[in-house]
């Protein structure tokens, strides 16, 4: 993780932390402020009035800190205040104090709320649901993608995360069907959900929960069923790989936006159709097709520009900013395609 990022997550945290410790403020306000009152009434009743409301309250405020002023009062009644406001007011604090200094010291303790401070960092990235062996091979792609990846697991594995903090991205432990943990994960400010659970009815519950949140996010879910895949893709616009088509290069590249088939396997390789459109800053703009076709190991089987579609493009043709791509190749050499077209 950056330093830039580091800094944010810890100023993130520490407001998190001051606003847990304004509980306390306003329980110790409200008992000043309380007995104050209660004080400056019961001394008109008992005959040793004190001179104003802000008085009592004053006198009450400094009672918490042990530095009494004035004469101490005749009657009992008014006398409890002078033995019990300290006690209140100092237990409050102190124990406010110590929760405090317990969670800025020891973030291990509060490894949820550092994890959420991260995530807050983070704008136009991939959300990833389900941290099993397809979800970490999945997050090991989009990292060396260099994408910014948050991730959410309910009953995660300590090697998984482990390895997965020390790339520098927050895990966060929570379930992801609920719409406190999206919201935590930033998923009004991602581009892109990748759903990895192994139940096929929570992964289109947290897609159509995050969908409803953030209309213009792209869903990638993992579906065992291909007849739900396909049905999935056609009436939703969800990205679906059913179980056979399942293989981390292939998510990575669909979250990285491209639309991608599922690959078909052909003399022991594994192989995708993907569709991309050239970016305008694209280092693609400044190749060839032969070009690419060489660097990335991927044939260029379709050409569309401006509406003119070339199914054969010639090598010597200059790709563009603008033009349409179908591109048949590995999934990883298309997930390598997708970033460097970023």
């Amino acid at each position: 993780m950056d330093r830039w990022r580091r800094r944010r997550a810890s100023w993130r945290e520490t407001q998190l932390l001051f606003t847990e410790f304004g509980r306390p403020l306003l329980l110790f306000g409200g008992a000043v402020l309380g007995s104050g009152v209660l004080y400056a009434w019961l001394s008109q009743q008992f005959g040793e009035p004190v001179g104003s409301l802000p008085e009592a309250l004053f006198l009450m405020l400094s009672l918490t800190f042990l530095q009494a002023f004035g004469e101490f009062p005749h009657h009992p009644v008014l006398q409890i205040f002078f033995f019990v406001m300290p006690l209140v007011g100092l237990s409050i604090l102190a124990q406010g104090l110590t929760e405090f200094g317990i969670a800025l010291f020891n973030r291990r303790s509060r490894s949820k709320e550092w994890e959420m401070a991260v995530a807050s960092t983070f704008d136009n990235h991939i959300i990833l649901i389900g941290l099993g062996h397809l979800g970490f091979r999945v997050v090991n792609h989009l990292n060396q993608m260099d994408q910014a990846v948050v991730v959410i697991e309910a009953n995660p594995s300590a090697d998984l995360v482990g390895s997965i903090q020390k790339m520098g991205i927050p895990v966060i432990h929570d379930d992801g069907s609920r719409e406190a943990a999206l919201e935590a994960a930033g998923v009004k400010r991602a581009r892109t959900i990748i759903l990895c659970t192994q139940n096929d009815a929570l992964n289109l519950k947290i897609a159509v929960k995050a969908r409803s949140i953030n209309p213009d996010l792209r869903v990638v879910t993992r579906i065992f069923d291909d007849d739900f895949a396909q049905a999935l893709t056609s009436q939703f616009g969800f990205t679906a790989l059913s179980a056979t088509g399942m293989s981390a290069p292939a998510f990575a590249a669909a979250a990285a936006g491209a639309d991608i088939t599922r690959p078909l396997t052909i003399e022991g390789e594994s192989f995708s159709l993907a569709r991309l459109n050239v970016n305008e800053n694209s280092v693609l703009t400044r190749l060839t097709v032969a070009d690419v076709e060489r660097d990335y190991n991927v044939s260029i089987v379709l050409l569309n520009r401006a509406g003119d579609k070339d199914l054969h493009p010639p090598g010597e043709a200059a790709l563009r900013a603008g033009d349409a791509l179908a591109v048949l190749g590995n999934p990883k050499q298309i997930t390598l395609l997708m970033n460097d077209n970023r």
